[in-house]
């Protein structure tokens, strides 16, 4: 009797749960969670030999991930470019007497900037009409 009791409470655990996901509600949740690691900064990058970038591709370099109870080494790789972006690379930041890991990113590229440079690069380069 014990034994029926307990399965039929899993159908019911397992029904409810179902009928949960399938609802017409729908909603979105964004967490973000920070960890705080009490210990010592990660150890510096490791030097990572790459070959030549393919077209489309952007490299993002390796970097070190804490794991467990130590900090581990995740090496870089290739990444399809995606148009109008750049990559910020995973990196650890030291805030408030700890280091948090912050993860790699995609981010819009400052297209203002990148046309004052380049304006500014023309301009350096012209001679003006002076011959030089």
């Amino acid at each position: 009797m014990l034994k029926r009791m307990i399965a039929g409470l899993c159908r019911t655990t397992v029904l409810v749960a179902l009928a949960a996901a399938t609802s017409t509600a729908h909603g979105e949740v964004s967490v973000n969670i920070g960890i705080g690691i009490p210990v010592g900064p990660p150890p510096p990058p490791r030097v990572e030999v790459i070959a030549p970038v393919p077209a489309g591709y952007v490299w993002a370099p390796g970097y070190w991930a804490w794991h467990g109870n130590n900090y581990i080494w995740i090496g870089g790789r290739w990444m399809l470019a995606r148009p109008g972006y750049v990559w910020v690379p995973d990196r650890w930041e030291h805030r408030d007497g700890r280091w948090h890991a912050a993860p790699g990113q995609w981010q819009r590229e400052h297209r203002r900037f990148v046309r004052e440079e380049r304006r500014r690069d023309r301009h350096e380069h012209r001679d003006h009409g002076r011959g030089r």
